[in-house]
């Protein structure tokens, strides 16, 4: 028998997300039950609410959820009810990207994250007589409830608030996992971050992590570079008042090791190639669209060796990255609770306004307890 449940629905471009009432289905066979504690906000979710990406709509979207887990479908071993959790991207688990544990290149990752729908077309979530889009990452977090898989829950420590979790299952994850896994940065080498938000200032406190030389954060606020130098930054530049450029070329001699662009924006990926040493390598994080063409020097790529790279989810099994950022925050080294600000459901739209104007870093979403 469904369940109701509180969800935040969005109905299309740049509109406002509503509270309705909404029925979710009992956990099929693989899936988990999550009573959600908190979600974070990310700009993604604003990229499927806007249709760049194929969310279909009324939808709820929520991709960073943390929770307890309160039901499993038959076959789920590994996590029980009970189990604190944090929910992250879905993925098949046998493809060739899978069985090399780089779950984040599963051959149907946009079928599985992106749909709207289970592989039969359902969705898990009504609302009235209308079927909902939901699914969104396997879990849909932006509600009370969200129906997950058990590929893509992880099992986290008692030891640490369950609030401030959600954002290591996409975001947070991202910008730690390119500097240690696919960029794999080595100790005293440079570090170009472009754009200070949560996934860049992930990428700032991970380059310390790593024992990176100069970590240079690029952002055109303010407040976002002052965050970066206490977590780690050397230097920081803006845009605004700097020729990027050739700041760092001045700071470093003849580039950085490893750069990395969050910020999507095509003037700043050239940027950020622009600034390489030889042999250097540009990460690419931000959500480029399909078809955009990218300014980029073939001649200074070619002639110093240098290489541009997607990277997404950081090359992370979540399985296993999300604990070992645990317990680096648990250490002390990876202090990612100082991105966030709590709202509360009903104040979710202010949330997401705060994301998108830059106020906030990391905005997180806290559910109301008796839902």
């Amino acid at each position: 028998m469904a369940q109701t449940i509180l969800a935040a629905v969005a109905h299309g471009i740049q509109a406002p997300l509503t509270l309705e009432r909404v029925a979710i289905d009992e956990p099929r066979p693989g899936e988990v039950l999550v009573r959600v504690v908190a979600a974070g906000v990310c700009h993604t979710d604003m990229a499927m609410r806007d249709q760049e990406l194929p969310v279909p709509a009324p939808a709820v979207l929520g991709h960073e959820g943390s929770g307890v887990v309160e039901r499993v479908g038959a076959g789920v071993t590994a996590v029980a009810p009970g189990d604190r959790v944090v929910m992250s991207f879905n993925s098949c688990g046998t493809c060739p990207s899978c069985a090399d544990g780089l779950p984040s290149y599963c051959h149907d990752f946009f079928a599985r994250n992106f749909s709207g729908r289970r592989a039969d077309g359902s969705s898990g979530l009504a609302w009235g007589r209308d079927t909902l889009g939901a699914n969104i990452f396997g879990q849909s977090s932006f509600a009370t409830r969200a129906l997950c898989h058990e590929r893509n829950v992880v099992k986290v420590p008692g030891t640490v608030p369950l609030d401030i979790l959600g954002p290591l299952g996409c975001g947070v994850m991202t910008g730690a996992g390119a500097v240690i896994n696919a960029l794999a940065v080595r100790s005293g080498r440079s570090l170009a971050v472009f754009g200070a938000g949560a996934v860049g200032l992930s990428a700032v406190m991970a380059g310390k992590v790593v024992g990176a030389g100069a970590i240079i954060a690029v952002d055109v606020v303010d407040h976002r570079l002052d965050l970066a130098r206490d977590l780690g930054a050397t230097h920081t530049f803006n845009p605004k008042r700097d020729d990027v450029v050739a700041a760092i070329l001045a700071l470093t001699g003849m580039g950085v090791d490893y750069a990395l662009d969050t910020t999507a924006r095509p003037a700043v990926v050239g940027d950020a190639t622009r600034c390489l040493a030889p042999r250097g390598v540009c990460g690419l994080l931000g959500a480029l669209r399909f078809g955009e063409p990218l300014p980029i020097d073939g001649g200074h790529l070619l002639s110093g060796g240098r290489t541009v790279r997607g990277i997404v989810e950081g090359d992370a099994d979540p399985q296993r990255f999300i604990p070992q950022l645990v317990d680096l925050y648990q250490r002390g080294l990876f202090p990612f609770d100082r991105l966030i600000t709590f709202y509360p459901l009903d104040a979710i739209n202010d949330a997401i306004r705060d994301s998108e104007t830059g106020r906030t870093v990391k905005p997180v979403v806290r559910m109301p307890d008796a839902v």
